[in-house]
């Protein structure tokens, strides 16, 4: 088991590997920030960088590939990629499963999204092995989240979803923890992989 397991892994981080994942990576970001253009023009600009979150998060993970493909750690970054891939590809899915719960049904798209974003939050932990971060970095993107919910939900920037804005307050309440919860994720991988590097 253990074999093919380590077989697996030197596929997935072989670099032939990470400059395809890159590539669909920067493809999903670009279609990411083109899917919220609509939301952006009734923006106002100074929360412009807050609203395409899913679209942000797999640029985290692209700058952090190129990182690894140099052969360098972008701490912050791969913090980042971590906390905020796992939290918005989560949120997707449970955004578009309560859309269908809504409306009784879910269109191609959504189930679309719904895949695509369960595989940002997969490959984020999927390639923790990879990440060098400290305590520090977890703390300032955990800031940086936890802002994006205040953002989002006290000043009204969250992601448009028609059919759920009457229920955005238990959405925001249920984005906070899922926030905490990534958080700790990252909290829980750092202190795992300093426990091993002490034996």
């Amino acid at each position: 088991m253990n074999s093919i397991v380590n077989h697996i892994w030197l596929l997935l981080s072989h670099k032939s590997f990470l400059w395809i994942l890159l590539f669909i990576n920067i493809l999903g970001t670009v279609y990411g920030y083109d899917w919220y253009m609509w939301q952006l023009e009734m923006t106002e600009p100074i929360y412009w960088i807050f609203v395409p979150d899913s679209p942000t998060a797999s640029l985290f993970f692209s700058l952090a590939i190129i990182g690894w493909l140099i052969g360098r750690n972008f701490k912050l970054i791969e913090a980042l990629a971590l906390i905020t891939l796992v939290k918005y590809g989560l949120w997707a899915v449970v955004m578009n499963l309560l859309t269908m719960f809504e409306n009784g049904y879910l269109d191609p798209v959504g189930w679309m999204l719904i895949g695509s974003h369960f595989a940002m939050a997969v490959q984020a932990v999927l390639y923790s092995p990879l990440y060098r971060f400290k305590f520090i970095h977890i703390v300032i993107a955990g800031i940086w989240t936890l802002h994006n919910d205040v953002i989002d939900y006290v000043f009204g920037q969250m992601p448009i979803y028609h059919d759920l804005m009457k229920h955005m307050q238990q959405i925001g309440y249920f984005t906070f923890w899922l926030s905490i919860a990534c958080i700790a994720l990252a909290y829980a991988l750092w202190m795992n992989r300093e426990k091993r590097e002490k034996i």
